[in-house]
């Protein structure tokens, strides 16, 4: 029997950071607006490039069927060029070009930089951690892309430690449970498996906690892990197995174990009857295969931070790592009781956040979802391809990994 481990101690593959106890969340984040651009409106098109050159700037990308168009200014000047601007004759208005926020009501959503990033600093849920401002726009785009599509009806089995039956921000999108483990129940009692849970499908917009990046998804919840995290390659084909049977369209593994002739099998078998596979690609800081992350028909998922930069944790290689996604200081779910990662003085945490690939590797599950949602008609082929393809070439991206980090508004569309 080969062990499967996931994250939690610091020597494992695919870690979580610190976690804290849970506290009083945090109000929404004032408005904001976008650094070194601005929103101009012309009286008279013909003399805009000139009232430009004047202030040292040039014409900008149209907006739609306004007449405006973003103009790119230096950091810092925004405010005196639009009152400047706005002074001139020719003008018609200038503006600041406001961050758009989510019309949610989710209590953490203003700290999930990874679904919508606008340079926001925060605190996890005890106030203990500050994480410091990110750079605006490093997120995988989940706002926009619920526009389109929240992935109602698609199942995504989370194939881990289970979910946790007493956290109403998760427990109610999971909608069939199998204990696959050496553990007694299918409860959650590690942890992780809620955590990755939640970044797939928390509830949105309730109220409570947090939104998934998939929050019309339904969730498989797999138990494959032990209440110590440990499992093995027969229990992951198992889960794989089950989740094919009962309508999985994407199957998450945030789990890392050697290479497996049945477990390789029983993905391959998931991927001929039409299923998107995706996993971390682990917490070593090498280039050292992990599987399943590196057979060939599962989407290997790097990790990144909020400013775009791979997680220094972060395994990599673009031979074989396919795609990257926020894991450094990810919000979400944790259960309601006492469980193992989440022990400090044995106290129970709610929601706070977690480092690793293994949370990276659910938001491109989710994505992978949305994707599915949008294109009637698509294959998994068609789905991993959309998702790769649309990815943000960001810095790292043909040498870290092969295609870049998801946005999952270019995939929906």
């Amino acid at each position: 029997m080969k062990k499967v481990v996931i994250a939690g101690l610091a020597t494992v593959l695919l870690g979580f950071g610190a976690v804290t106890a849970a506290g009083p969340g945090n109000a929404a984040t004032e408005p904001q607006q976008a650094t070194s651009q601005i929103i101009v409106k012309f009286r008279d098109h013909d003399t805009a490039a000139d009232v430009l050159r004047q202030q040292g700037l040039s014409n900008g990308a149209s907006i739609g069927s306004t007449g405006a168009q973003v103009i790119k200014v230096r950091a810092g000047q925004e405010a005196s060029l639009i009152e400047t601007l706005n002074r001139n004759p020719a003008v018609e208005y200038a503006e600041p070009d406001e961050v758009v926020t989510a019309a949610t009501s989710d209590q953490y959503f203003p700290r999930q930089y990874a679904l919508q990033n606008t340079a926001q600093s925060f605190t996890n849920t005890a106030s203990t951690l500050t994480v410091p401002a990110g750079t605006a726009d490093a997120d995988v785009d989940a706002v926009e892309a619920w526009n389109v599509t929240t992935g109602s009806g698609i199942k995504v089995a989370v194939l881990d430690s289970g979910v946790a039956s007493d956290n109403p921000d998760i427990n109610p999108k999971v909608v069939l449970r199998a204990n696959f483990s050496s553990a007694a129940t299918n409860e959650d009692n590690y942890g992780h498996g809620t955590h990755v849970a939640g970044i797939v499908a928390a509830s949105y917009n309730n109220t409570v906690g947090v939104a998934g990046t998939c929050p019309g998804c339904s969730i498989l919840a797999g138990k494959v892990l032990n209440d110590s995290g440990v499992g093995s390659s027969s229990s992951l084909a198992n889960g794989i197995n089950w989740a094919v049977t009962n309508g999985a369209k994407v199957i998450n593994m945030s789990i890392g174990v050697r290479a497996s002739r049945t477990l390789e099998a029983a993905i391959n078998n998931a991927w001929s009857k039409g299923v998107v596979l995706v996993a971390a690609a682990g917490n070593g800081g090498n280039q050292t295969k992990i599987y399943p992350a590196a057979y060939p028909n599962v989407m290997a998922v790097a990790a990144t931070d909020n400013k775009d930069a791979k997680a220094s944790f972060s395994t990599y290689g673009a031979s074989w790592v396919d795609v990257a996604a926020p894991g450094v200081n990810v919000y979400s779910t944790f259960p309601n009781h006492k469980f193992v990662i989440g022990t400090q003085n044995n106290r129970s945490l709610g929601y706070d956040v977690g480092n690793g690939t293994s949370m990276s590797s659910p938001i491109v599950a989710a994505t992978a979802a949305l994707a599915w949602s949008s294109h009637p008609g698509a294959t998994n082929t068609s789905v991993r391809a959309i998702v790769e393809s649309t990815a943000d070439k960001i810095s790292g991206s043909g040498t870290f990994w092969a295609y870049g980090r998801v946005n999952a508004d270019k995939a929906v569309r």
